[in-house]
């Protein structure tokens, strides 16, 4: 899913998701809340197609309150629509900010291996899982992460072994953090390396997230 326009920005998470009790399950040795609902997902302004989807899977016609849990919408709609409701249309950003620190791991001895000495993307992901973290916390660990792995992105545009490594790392994870720091902070280095990616590193980049994204919402 992709948003439609919008002129009021990001929807608000809290307010989306007041009327209705969060399921809760256990996975990867964490917590989750795992549910949304359709009003939410409409709210934050879903394509037609992935939405129209999405519908005809759960045999509806129109949005309503019922919980929704996240494993229904990647077994009707696939990893990219399940991501895009990860980040933008779920209870809190807890699990979305586990899954995006889960996908930078997976990249993070490429960008080492380069930048040995740079401690601002480790350092986002630890913000990232750092639940108690304050929001301008956060924000300057973005901010860092973005400058570091930007700066890396021009490195990587002149090493195509190097791009295409990443390229196949971290795939499909283009989307699993669109409301997030590490989304803007790799988009330039994710456009450079696309060149250099196969077709088969990309599926696997695809189906580890998948495994990773069911295992986090695996019920206990």
């Amino acid at each position: 899913m992709t948003h439609e326009p919008r002129s009021s920005g990001k929807p608000d998470r809290l307010h989306l998701h007041r009327d209705y009790m969060v399921h809760i399950y256990a996975g990867d040795g964490m917590i989750y809340a795992s549910t949304t609902t359709l009003n939410a997902i409409r709210y934050a302004k879903p394509c037609k197609d992935g939405w129209e989807k999405l519908l005809a899977s759960l045999g509806k016609t129109k949005a309503d309150n019922e919980p929704l849990n996240l494993i229904a919408i990647l077994d009707s709609n696939g990893l990219d629509d399940a991501l895009w409701v990860l980040s933008y249309a779920m209870p809190d950003d807890r699990l979305a900010r586990h899954f995006q620190a889960w996908c930078a791991e997976q990249v993070l001895h490429l960008f080492e291996d380069k930048r040995p000495h740079d401690m601002r993307v480790r350092d986002q992901i630890s913000m990232l899982r750092n639940d108690d973290a304050m929001a301008q916390h956060r924000a300057a660990a973005r901010d860092a992460a973005r400058d570091a792995a930007l700066a890396a992105a021009w490195a990587a545009a002149r090493d195509a072994a190097w791009t295409g490594a990443l390229a196949g790392a971290w795939g499909a994870a283009r989307d699993a953090a669109l409301d997030a720091a590490l989304d803007a902070a790799w988009a330039a280095a994710r456009g450079a390396a696309q060149a250099g990616a196969g077709a088969a590193a990309q599926a696997a980049a695809g189906a580890a997230q998948e495994r990773q994204l069911r295992a986090m919402l695996a019920t206990p």
